[in-house]
């Protein structure tokens, strides 16, 4: 039998926390002994299995509601966290943010339409972008920020151009942020996963064996990637281990494309 987390007394708060990448960072965050305030868009139910499932192994978890392609709702989201901080922790601050909400469209670079392009650019780029800065006077000094990329930033596969410029911004947003936080003590780094087993995309990876076999012959290490992957690197950089990374790109692919 596992034994319970130790308490770090950390929160963490994770956009897209109840389902894929989100819900497993969410879980090796709450495993690690830090509490986790998540965000969902639409789907309740699940965020709430994810706060049950964080909680019945000993750590704190609440979800709240936010569609990260509306920054005029931001600010009252910060509002909800404050409130959320004072009455469960009894505290002003969270330690932790984990911008990892997301979509993905793949279209040609021909084919892509102006709408997709809005799509992605509010939910990719001006999502993070503004709500980190919405809820910067709750990030502790000393706080860390994990932005989520991608590895098609590095390696060009047809029908994520625009997925992928997005993700480019956030690696240099990403920098920028280092550079300018840094005077409060506060790490930014940029996670860039390879090719996952999960829902996104309409979960072709996971579920088309002739991707996935694909995939899995153009990595190093001979397989897709899991979430379990994806998640303890992040949760791994969260950590005080790892207190003094700061700027860097981390790509988790297993050696894509090399």
């Amino acid at each position: 039998m596992n034994s319970p987390p130790i308490p770090t007394g950390k929160i963490a708060l994770v956009t897209g926390g109840s389902r894929g990448l989100g819900r497993n960072a969410a879980l090796q965050l709450a495993a690690r002994g830090v509490d986790v305030i998540l965000t969902y868009r639409s789907r309740r139910d699940e965020a709430d299995a994810v706060v049950a499932e964080i909680e019945r192994q000993g750590t704190r978890a609440v979800a709240l509601p936010l569609d990260v392609a509306d920054s005029a709702s931001f600010a009252g989201f910060a509002a909800a966290v404050r409130e959320q901080l004072a009455g469960r922790w009894q505290r002003g601050h969270f330690d932790h943010l984990v911008n990892n909400a997301g979509i993905g469209i793949h279209a040609s670079f021909a084919e892509t339409t102006e709408a997709q392009f809005d799509e992605l650019m509010n939910i990719q780029l001006k999502g993070p972008f503004f709500l980190t800065q919405a809820l910067l006077p709750l990030l502790a000094d000393g706080g860390r920020i994990v932005n989520i990329s991608t590895g098609l930033t590095r390696f060009a596969l047809p029908g994520y151009a625009a997925y992928a410029a997005m993700k480019g911004a956030v690696e240099v947003l990403t920098r920028y942020q280092a550079k300018e936080l840094g005077a409060r003590g506060i790490a930014v780094n940029v996670v860039a996963p390879g090719a996952i087993e999960t829902d996104f995309g309409g979960g072709a990876v996971r579920d088309r064996k002739d991707l996935n076999a694909y995939i899995a012959s153009q990595t190093a290490l001979g397989r897709v990637g899991r979430p379990d992957d994806i998640g303890r690197v992040i949760a791994a950089l969260l950590s005080d281990d790892n207190g003094w990374v700061n700027a860097q790109r981390i790509e988790a692919s297993g050696g894509m494309f090399l």
